[in-house]
């Protein structure tokens, strides 16, 4: 991992929780269909270790952001799925919308037009 590879994990890492809640507004998933969700969506140039995300998930379900239930599997042992709140719903268009004037700030302060 390049010192570049770092900072970027480090970034990334302050969003696991609307990464999470992202993932979860496009339909209900299990823990592990997550992980390879986000996995997939960056080309594998990104990923959250599952104790990571495990924590995540019992976090977000604890502040009612989420909500879990057992599917009923034919194949395979059962899987807890996940499915965004009303709630969880709100807070993820607010931290967006936070990411979007943010990053509008962070171009101008560090002038990224001029270098792209």
């Amino acid at each position: 991992m390049t010192q570049d590879d770092a900072f970027a994990a480090d970034l990334l890492r302050g969003h696991t929780d609307t990464i999470v809640l992202g993932v979860l507004r496009r339909g209900d998933r299990y823990g592990f269909e997550i992980y390879k969700t986000i996995r997939d969506a960056t080309g594998g140039d990104h990923e959250i270790k599952e104790a990571t995300l495990y924590a995540t998930y019992r976090r977000l379900e604890k502040d009612g952001l989420v909500e879990s239930y057992w599917g009923d599997e034919t194949q395979g042992g059962r899987r807890k799925y996940y499915r965004i709140t009303d709630a969880g719903r709100a807070v993820y268009r607010s931290k967006v919308a936070a990411w979007v004037a943010t990053r509008r700030i962070i171009d101008s302060l560090l002038d990224v037009k001029e270098q792209q």
